[in-house]
């Protein structure tokens, strides 16, 4: 199995950035400028995220930080991966869960909704120390920091990110998060709310590109296999990966990228933290390494979930067919975006763009588990 050359993650020029956002600053914290301004290697292709340090002349007003990260509304010019980025809505997010639970979540600083200073809404927050397992190359591959390390290591890492999970779905009341809502407009559950959403942007992904024939099928078959109890709907994350929490050691010290928060039920979080990790792993396998096959297992995951919470996972195969098929959608999106970038040709099968096509379709077809 090959990979796609890398895609570009940003049209925006760093230093220009940070010329605007120490003229920016200056309003916030008088005197102050933003220097060492980075775009971290990871960074994404939804929300820009922009690393810098504070200087000021004076000592600051007691616990503002020096060093900061900056999270931006991506470029509404730059084909952007999802069609709206609502960094109101993360930022408060992110404020409910640090008030509500014990998670390690960055304290979040400052929200501007004004355009005007860096060309889109952005929020700032306090810089989070430590290592995040990389997607590019994969930790599951030889070499990298996770993968190299001991098993009762990975054990405790594994253990304690399920336990994020956990805490958050256990922890958050769930009416203080109505102003997430369900994704979606229409009637039913939260579930059901949410599939719709994702039908939706599936639909804006392709509107005037190849449609997907493995993402419609996905799509036939939650219908034909939806859950007769979804089961109470909390707070996810909605991004729950290890890829996201940086750790201290092997503990988590910080979790980030709220931007896919949802209500629902607690196994869409589950299904897609097993899957990602299945999606690296499956790769690492084509690409004729071992990987890390008994981390990060369904049952696994699944055991430890209940013992934390005493909710047992249900349905999973179709939660985890499901994040498989959202992140069809996302990709065959990011595919979309070379195209128009002219990084990748136009595809005579849109199918081909998705790496992970041949698992989406053994899901499918009930042979991959």
């Amino acid at each position: 199995m090959t990979t796609a050359p890398r895609p570009r993650t940003t049209t925006r020029d760093p230093e220009t950035l940070t010329r605007r956002l120490t003229a920016w600053l200056d309003t916030r914290l008088p005197g102050a400028r933003a220097t060492g301004a980075t775009v971290p290697d990871s960074n994404g292709m939804s929300s820009e995220t922009l690393l810098f340090d504070i200087d000021h002349p004076e000592p600051p007003p007691p616990g503002t930080p020096m060093s900061c990260a900056l999270r931006l509304a991506a470029d509404p010019a730059a084909y952007t991966v999802f069609p709206r980025y609502d960094m109101a809505r993360q930022y408060r997010t992110m404020r409910l869960v640090a008030d509500r639970t014990d998670l390690p979540v960055p304290r979040t600083l400052w929200l501007e909704e004004d355009p005007a200073h860096l060309g889109a809404p952005f929020f700032v927050m306090e810089r989070a120390v430590g290592r995040v397992p990389p997607d590019v190359m994969p930790y599951t591959y030889e070499g990298n920091w996770l993968h190299d390390a001991g098993d009762d290591d990975r054990a405790h890492l594994e253990a304690a990110s399920v336990s994020v999970l956990a805490r958050l779905h256990d922890q958050v009341p769930c009416e203080e998060a109505g102003f997430l809502g369900a994704p979606g407009s229409g009637p039913g559950t939260a579930l059901h709310r949410h599939v719709e959403a994702q039908r939706a942007y599936y639909a804006w992904v392709v509107e005037g590109r190849p449609r997907s024939p493995v993402i419609e099928r996905g799509f036939d078959w939650l219908a034909g296999h939806w859950p007769s109890d979804p089961g109470e709907t909390v707070l996810t994350w909605g991004d729950a990966r290890i890829g996201n929490i940086v750790y201290d050691g092997f503990a988590p010290a910080a979790v980030l990228d709220w931007e896919m928060a949802a209500l629902g039920p607690r196994e869409l979080d589950l299904g897609w933290m097993i899957y990602l990790h299945r999606f690296f792993q499956d790769l690492t396998v084509g690409s004729g390494q071992r990987g890390l096959p008994d981390f990060l297992s369904r049952d696994r995951v699944e055991r430890r979930y209940a013992r934390l919470t005493g909710h047992t996972p249900r349905d999973m195969e179709f939660h985890t067919l499901y994040a498989a098929l959202r992140h069809a959608v996302v990709m065959l999106r990011v595919a979309y975006r070379q195209v128009h970038f002219g990084e990748v040709p136009v595809p005579a099968d849109a199918d081909a763009l998705i790496l992970h096509r041949d698992t989406l379709e053994a899901m499918i077809d009930g042979r991959y588990w």
